[in-house]
């Protein structure tokens, strides 16, 4: 998804008092007299990328340095080369506002600690950082150059492979999501067992006991009560039924019988003699039941301890479950369902096994293909781009892509022998700023990626004559993919960019001040003229940069 820096305003470094940069769409040419400022605004742009500034570059009489970048996109940004270390496909995406726009500045204080702000919101400056090298890229003096990242690197491999990553990316999301299911499983399942082990065997020892509800031990002890004093119970009835129907007229009834005896007859008292035949009725009920304990209740030893060895064992389960028996009860029922639930848990965790087992084999012939396709594809990218590095004023380079590790073969480097004798080496570790920029510019051909806005300076250093030319339609040709901004002293660069930006310096109250302006026209002539020969009233010049615009941009030539 492409990138535009729409609007870049710098204010107080070094010549710049405040200046806004609006570049245009592909590519755009920032050309001047040297110390006009040209650089200063591409190193403005190392500032959003965490650059550091020398407070002696804030301009004479400010307090403070600030720079303010404007992007605009049509969706997500790619943010997956900010770790080298990622993953291959587990990318982030770094979402723009709802308004396609993007805005992110940096303040850097003559003295004290710099501030950084995303979209108006203050920011760390490693946040400002992580969004802005999803934005921009730099090559030149600066040192944050992207693709010397070995993520990057590998990214730039596989675009121009059109290695296919979806198949490693869904097939690592799968085994991730088995292995974090697993996980949630509790892992331990030697402990899973024991504790399923235990689970069993708490109910067998409840279900044994045969519970027959929450109140048999209640009735229990009235029974065993009643067993260990059968004796003394039997006297007591028998004590209690001589009360109630003892012989020669003492007992209860018989005093009843006479109370009857004295109000039947007596129609004023019959309700009263209706009460003492109902009260005789209890009474007779209640020597019957008396009678039959002091009878029949006998001792039953073996009973007794029948009952007791009940009641011990339902105390032994109310001991380990209660504290009562409604408490046993429930644990038994507790313990089925976790029960069925480790098995349940047990069977999923078999199944888990078999499906990890085929996912991580799944996943290791696709990375095993990825791998392979990094292999066959890098030394066609190195072909391609060696091949453009040598059209680029650097006819000795060699260039090489080396494919590493296990697995998918992530550890990919890109390595340059700039010249000749020069020994193969990573990018991290090449020196010249401009062959630097230069071996990047003819990578970024090879991948076609215009995610980022790309800026380059010191790309022409030490370049002339055809080679001039050559990275000139390199650069217009990488802007035909995205934006590209670059500083550049040679005319026959300048002229085939889409947007040809003059910075100058002028004089205002007493005061050295950059300015900018878009040229076109003859004013954009006159520039070109003055890049050809030094001399901007040279006619002769004119007709030479009358030709070399109408060679890039025929209508704008005439």
């Amino acid at each position: 998804m492409s990138v535009a820096l729409v609007e870049l305003r710098v204010r107080n470094l070094g010549v710049i008092e405040d200046v806004t940069l609006r570049p245009g769409p592909g590519m755009t040419a920032l050309t001047g007299e040297t110390g006009a400022g040209k650089t200063l605004l591409v190193g403005a742009l190392s500032l959003l990328l965490g650059g550091r500034l020398d407070p002696t570059s804030v301009r004479a009489g400010a307090e403070e340095a600030t720079v303010e970048a404007r992007f605009v996109a049509t969706g997500p940004i790619d943010r997956g080369h900010l770790d080298a270390t990622d993953r291959t496909a587990d990318r982030d995406q770094l979402p723009l506002q709802d308004d396609g726009e993007m805005v992110l500045a940096r303040s850097l204080p003559r003295t004290g600690r710099s501030r950084a702000w995303i979209d108006g919101r203050m920011a760390t400056i490693g946040s400002l950082t992580e969004v802005a090298s999803g934005l921009l890229e730099l090559y030149g003096q600066h040192q944050h150059q992207y693709l010397v990242h070995p993520g990057a690197q590998r990214r730039v491999l596989d675009s121009f492979g059109a290695i296919d990553l979806d198949p490693v990316g869904r097939a690592r999301r799968h085994l991730r999501g088995l292995t974090t299911e697993m996980e949630s499983l509790g892992g331990d399942f030697e402990r899973r067992t024991v504790e399923a082990d235990l689970l069993r065997y708490q109910i067998e020892e409840i279900e044994a006991a045969a519970i027959e509800d929450a109140e048999e031990d209640q009735r229990l002890s009235v029974e065993e009560e009643r067993l260990a004093d059968a004796v003394a119970h039997r006297e007591s009835a028998a004590g209690a039924l001589d009360a109630v129907s003892g012989s020669e007229g003492s007992g209860a009834l018989d005093r009843l019988a006479e109370a009857s005896r004295m109000l039947s007859g007596r129609p004023a008292l019959a309700g009263l003699d209706a009460r003492v035949r109902a009260a005789m009725a209890d009474l007779s009920d209640l020597a019957l039941e008396l009678r039959k304990v002091s009878e029949t209740w006998e001792d039953d030893p073996e009973g007794l301890e029948t009952i007791r060895s009940r009641r011990r064992r339902l105390s032994d389960l109310i001991r380990k479950y209660g504290p009562g028996l409604e408490d046993v009860l429930r644990f038994g029922a507790d313990a089925r369902k976790r029960l069925a639930a480790i098995s349940a848990d047990q069977q999923r965790v078999e199944g888990l096994e078999s499906e990890i087992r085929a996912g991580a084999e799944r996943l290791a012939s696709c990375e095993a293909e990825v791998a392979l396709a990094r292999r066959e594809t890098a030394p066609r990218l190195a072909t391609q781009v060696q091949s453009t590095l040598r059209q680029l004023a650097m006819p000795d380079a060699r260039f090489a892509v080396e494919v590493e590790g296990d697995r998918a073969a992530e550890q990919v480097t890109f390595l340059l022998g700039a010249n000749a004798g020069e020994p193969l080496q990573p990018l991290a570790k090449v020196a010249s700023g401009g062959e630097l920029a230069r071996t990047m510019l003819a990578v970024r051909l090879a991948a076609g990626d215009g995610s980022r806005v790309v800026a380059f300076d010191e790309v022409d250093a030490g370049v002339g004559g055809r080679a001039a030319l050559a990275v000139g339609a390199a650069l217009a040709e990488l802007g035909r993919s995205g934006q590209v901004l670059v500083v550049t002293h040679l005319a026959q660069v300048a002229a085939q960019a889409g947007t040809h930006i003059e910075v100058r310096k002028t004089e205002r109250a007493g005061r050295t001040v950059s300015e900018v302006s878009v040229l076109d026209g003859d004013r954009r002539v006159v520039e070109v003229a003055r890049m050809l020969s030094g001399r901007p009233e040279s006619a002769s010049a004119h007709h030479h940069a009358r030709e070399l615009l109408a060679a890039h941009h025929p209508v704008a030539g005439q």
